[in-house]
């Protein structure tokens, strides 16, 4: 075997010939003293570890974001609350929050339990009455009508008789549109002898999705009118839902609101309002990160009973090439790339394998079910009717740069000693 032969005498570090070696042990078959089905336990255990790790965390951020997408879509961003709702200036309050620089939508919301009773069945629900206006301009819930339409929903006396429904909980009822729906409110109206529960029957103009069955299956949107009477708010709010063009803005945004609001409102954001879910969110999403990252590094692992062997088995090569001439530098170096390659490859398999699967996990889900005739994402118990996938590249390469730092440390122990045998004793008893 030919050495490429440098200024100083000795073959360039990562030359060819040290590439060829290495290249050659990790090709050799186990009668040529090789390790080949070690090395390929270990390229697809890390393969498999990578490739888990960047599906399971495109998940957890695909479901992170399409909660979000549709809380924050379905609800507001800032809330409005406490004794400036009785105001006289609400409504000028109301126009100078529209005018901030970043709110795109702030609506008055009346919004109470009450109990709704079907075709014989009976469940309870959450009112919520807003404008027709401040109805449409929220598009999850005006641009998914799925049956009915919103036409007519406001108009006639105090605000129409027109409710829209989610379509999960008009389902529960038996309704449909065009249909009768009583509402009982816990507190309607007022006599000498205190509040009342009320009854009223309202016609579902239509139904709504927005993807999430704890929305679709509990709330009914009513013309604000309608539902100050029914509750008997008279021309009262309960608050003031604000959008903002950046939900991650409304924490920033608190203080400019407070000096328009005044002393007397009570401010919350989305993160207070829901502090435990984001938070259990965010505390799981790093744990599974660290176990699958622990993972990894078991898998990376691997590399070192390979190349423990490796060594073994080609002792009296190492010996021969080091009474050649070659370096401890050059030997530790030809290992250290024979181990690093399976970690290299397994690691580059692995990520196109996670990217693939995550790309067309949709075609994949449909698949499963397809072949087992059963749901493996059921939207009653996971809020949402598909499984989400979300590569976010930035963490991907994290996790790139974790498996092959794993499988770099993993190859110079035995890389090391291979380079430290003594030539002598290794040919000793040849």
């Amino acid at each position: 075997m030919s050495m490429t032969a440098s200024t100083n005498g000795r073959a360039p570090p990562f030359g060819q010939w040290e590439r060829a070696v290495a290249t050659r042990y990790l090709r050799a078959k186990r009668s040529q003293g090789g390790v080949a089905l070690i090395s390929i336990i270990s390229f697809v255990g890390i393969m498999l570890a990578v490739a888990v790790l960047i599906i399971v965390m495109s998940v957890m951020n695909g479901f992170r974001t399409e909660l979000l997408s549709r809380i924050l879509g379905f609800s507001g961003h800032l809330y409005v609350a406490g004794g400036v709702l009785n105001s006289p200036d609400r409504d000028g309050m109301i126009r100078r929050i529209g005018q901030m620089p970043g709110v795109i939508q702030v609506t008055p919301v009346v919004e109470a339990q009450a109990m709704a009773l079907g075709n014989g069945q009976i469940s309870g629900a959450i009112v919520r009455g807003i404008t027709p206006r401040d109805l449409k301009a929220t598009r999850l819930v005006s641009d998914n009508i799925t049956r009915g339409s919103m036409a007519g929903f406001g108009e006639g006396e105090y605000g129409g008789d027109l409710i829209l429904v989610g379509d999960r909980l008009a389902q529960s009822l038996g309704v449909q549109p065009g249909d009768a729906l009583s509402l009982v409110s816990p507190v309607g109206g007022a006599t000498a002898f205190g509040g009342t529960p009320l009854r009223k029957t309202y016609t579902v103009a239509g139904t709504f999705t927005v993807g999430m069955s704890e929305y679709d299956q509990t709330f009914i949107y009513m013309p604000l009118e309608q539902a100050q009477l029914f509750f008997g708010r008279e021309t009262g709010i309960d608050y003031i839902e604000i959008k903002l063009e950046d939900p991650d803005e409304a924490v920033a945004m608190k203080p400019d609101l407070a000096k328009v609001a005044g002393p007397a409102a009570l401010l919350t954001d989305w993160t207070e309002k829901n502090a435990s879910y984001w938070g259990a969110l965010k505390v799981e999403r790093n744990v599974m990160r660290l176990i699958l990252m622990m993972l990894v590094a078991i898998a990376a692992m691997n590399i070192i009973s390979g190349l423990v062997m490796l060594v073994k088995n080609k002792g009296r090569d190492i010996a021969i090439l080091r009474t050649m001439g070659a370096g401890q530098g050059s030997i530790l170096r030809i290992f250290f790339m024979a181990g690093a390659a399976v970690g290299v490859l397994g690691t580059l398999a692995g990520l196109v394998i996670g990217s693939l699967f995550c790309i067309f996990i949709g075609e994949i889900q449909q698949a499963v079910e397809w072949v087992t005739g059963a749901q493996v994402f059921s939207s009653d118990i996971y809020f949402l009717s598909r499984i989400p996938a979300k590569i976010d590249w930035r963490e991907v390469g994290v996790i790139t740069f974790w498996a092959l730092a794993m499988s770099f440390l993993a190859t110079l122990p035995p890389a090391w000693r291979a380079s430290r045998l003594d030539p002598v004793e290794a040919l000793r008893y040849e």
